[in-house]
């Protein structure tokens, strides 16, 4: 494949789904003149998130988390390892892109679902509160696996995103620290009452967490379990800002984003590979009228899902893992499936450089890529003090060195 990726061979407490504010009305009273002052409810009784009586909407509540929290996490990480670029003037998310987010900035911190701009830390963290709150508190089995998945995949992406984390006001937990928390949960969820979705939903997110810990053996058991076809959604809709898949939003709609032009053209064998959709709009993106817009075509309008698992993710951790013509029959199930021409092998570091590269292809904008880098010493381009410029605007600043974010 032609596509480098920017992946080198070289080493270097509330749930905002549940708690919506109710929007305040002002009424005018005949003969009065001033508005009657109506106190909009910001908060529910904490009993509320205690009763075993509300279990459906408690983790209904924590799968909505997620799932706004999941697609910001796509477009934030995607900005640090070169999925997008920054498609705009404002400065607010150049840190992503520039990589050089401070402990200070508030957008990655502190933004929720309802800002504009993608956060990290603080969507993710009212997600897994959601999660691990059902979890306290359901008791029907099949709501707490689904609760226990859940929670797993929150832990397991502030473990890939975060230099360190802490959960319900400390202590601060390394990233070692908190995929042994979602290893546990996933561990949770496929302890019995799963529905089959749901336990293989968690038996990839373990797979995933166990690579990532360095379990090998144990990935490999949990990633040659998952069947053939399975794939689990987030979902989303046009029905509000929030529900809405931000990837569509920011990039097609907004041109606050744009695909990073090492996605561009991405051939096997002088042949388009159809996983990995992008048109040249053929003009700069309206939000800074410098950077080449180009699109995704994968997630077409605002309520395409997003995978959170699947099969071919488990398939390439077996890849991964076993090397050798596992790897390469592997690749080619996945090439014939695309309509590609198949993958011929070669030396054991051949086929695992392709492994990767089948990895950035099969699962782009689904929340792998960052981690991917990190994990396997991947060169981060333009190298660290480079000025940041995008199409031909200077946005100030220069490149950085900050891959994880900080607590």
């Amino acid at each position: 494949m032609t596509v480098s990726k920017r992946i080198r061979t070289t080493r270097h407490a509330s749930t905002r789904g549940l708690l919506s504010a109710v929007v305040a009305l002002t009424v005018v009273l005949a003969g009065c003149d001033r508005l009657l002052e109506i106190e909009a409810p910001s908060r529910v009784p904490a009993d509320f998130l205690a009763d075993p009586a509300n279990a459906q909407l408690l983790v209904t509540s924590a799968i909505a988390d997620f799932e706004c929290a999941f697609s910001e996490y796509i477009v934030a990480t995607g900005l640090i390892g070169n999925e997008f670029v920054d498609g705009q003037l404002a400065a607010r998310m150049w840190p992503y892109d520039r990589r050089s987010v401070d402990p200070s900035d508030d957008v990655y911190s502190t933004f929720t679902c309802a800002d504009s701009d993608p956060g990290v830390y603080q969507t993710l963290s009212t997600a897994r509160f959601a999660a691990d709150n059902a979890l306290n508190v359901v008791e029907e089995p099949a709501l707490r696996a689904t609760a226990a998945a859940y929670a797993g995949y929150d832990y397991l992406l502030l473990g890939e995103a975060m230099c360190s984390a802490a959960a319900d006001g400390g202590p601060e937990l390394s990233t070692t620290e908190l995929f042994t928390l979602a290893e546990s949960r996933f561990s949770t969820a496929l302890s019995g009452g799963a529905s089959a979705d749901i336990a293989n939903m968690a038996r990839v997110g373990r797979a995933r967490t166990r690579l990532n810990l360095g379990d090998q053996a144990g990935a490999l058991s949990d990633a040659r379990a998952v069947p053939e076809g399975f794939r689990k959604n987030a979902r989303y809709s046009a029905a509000s800002f929030r529900s809405s898949n931000r990837i569509w939003t920011m990039n097609n709609r907004d041109e606050r984003v744009a695909v990073e032009d090492d996605f561009w053209q991405v051939t096997h064998q002088g042949q388009r590979d159809p996983r990995v959709p992008t048109v040249d709009v053929g003009r700069a993106a309206g939000a800074d009228d410098s950077t080449p817009l180009w699109v995704q075509g994968k997630y077409p309008d605002q309520n395409s899902p997003i995978p959170i698992a699947r099969w071919a993710e488990a398939q390439l951790i077996i890849a991964e893992i076993e090397g050798g013509q596992t790897a390469v029959d592997i690749i080619n199930r996945l090439h014939a499936d695309a309509g590609l021409p198949p993958f011929a092998g070669g030396t054991p570091e051949e086929i695992r450089a392709h492994v990767l590269e089948e990895r950035s292809i099969e699962l782009w904008m689904e929340s792998h890529h960052l981690n991917d880098m990190l994990r396997t010493g991947a060169e981060f381009l333009p190298v660290a003090g480079t000025p940041f410029q995008e199409g031909s605007a200077a946005k100030g600043g220069f490149y950085g060195n900050t891959t994880c974010l900080p607590l």
